[in-house]
């Protein structure tokens, strides 16, 4: 973490979030959402290349989270009430509008805020999740799409799911994440699933994703400048969603890297930093 990054419980959307905030005061906001099982320092490498440019950037444990708050049941956890949260902090902390960039469920909060609430956003960037209208179409078209979202549906089932990550030791999520962490991170990450109802929380993430009913019809394009950053090694989203997800972005670009993963902003660092950078400091509309 950079010298002057702190750390804070900022109330939000009737929560609090653990968020960390790094850069100078007056820099411009860029907000980075973290995915599952994720926590805020699935960004750190971002965390440093942004603030030291001059950004200030605002990176939450997201609800349900490691040191987040943690209200019970399924229906705390809709993809609009994850998004509000969002607003909400930018809100508390100033922020009429803010750069947003977002990883795996993060990217899925991302595209939400980027329908539903636009003139919040300056610039989005997502990492390696489609636009949901697109993985929805996907999913009844390509049969193999739904094999790779199997978890999806098993985190559906009550109680199992729970028991099952826990396994040995986090042995299934250990799994998932980038191969070359150090059993430092390693138990970070099992010291932030082991918090007091953590588990449930973000698993109900997924568990409210399937069950929620559809509301009003929100027009799928993203008027706002985004970038899609794409690992094309991903084992759990296929690549032909990322040309789809940029083709609803009416000022859409797509970075794609073909020896990265899911894990893209760990695999490919120093590049996925740059381009960041490049797109929350680029000049035209916003």
């Amino acid at each position: 973490m950079t010298s002057d990054s702190v750390s804070e419980y900022i109330p939000t959307n009737s929560i609090r979030l653990h968020t960390v905030l790094a850069g100078p005061e007056d820099g411009e906001p860029v907000f980075l959402l973290h995915g599952f099982p994720d926590a805020w320092f699935g960004w750190k490498a971002q965390i440093n290349a942004l603030a030291d440019i001059g950004f200030r950037v605002v990176v939450p444990d997201q609800r349900g989270c490691n040191l987040s708050d943690k209200p019970s049941g399924v229906s705390s956890y809709r993809i609009e009430t994850l998004a509000d949260d969002i607003l909400g902090l930018a809100d508390a902390l100033g922020y009429q509008r803010f750069h947003l960039a977002g990883h795996d469920f993060g990217a899925l909060v991302a595209w939400t805020l980027a329908m539903r609430h636009p003139i919040r956003l300056r610039r989005l960037a997502i990492a390696n999740v489609p636009h949901p209208a697109v993985m929805q179409t996907y999913l009844r078209i390509h049969p193999s799409q739904m094999w790779k979202s199997w978890y999806v549906f098993f985190f559906q089932l009550p109680g199992l799911p729970e028991l099952f990550v826990k396994a040995n030791d986090w042995r299934f999520l250990i799994s998932a994440l980038p191969d070359d962490l150090t059993d430092q991170e390693r138990d970070r990450y099992r010291a932030a699933w082991a918090q007091p109802h953590a588990m449930t929380s973000m698993i109900n993430w997924y568990r409210a994703s399937l069950r929620q009913s559809r509301k009003a019809h929100v027009s799928p394009k993203i008027p706002v400048p985004t970038l899609v950053i794409w690992g094309q090694q991903d084992p759990h989203l296929s690549y032909g969603m990322a040309p789809l997800s940029v083709d609803l972005c009416e000022q859409g670009r797509l970075v794609t890297f073909e020896d990265a993963a899911h894990w893209v902003m760990h695999d490919r660092p120093e590049e996925v930093s740059r381009l960041l950078i490049e797109h929350f400091s680029a000049e035209g509309p916003q």
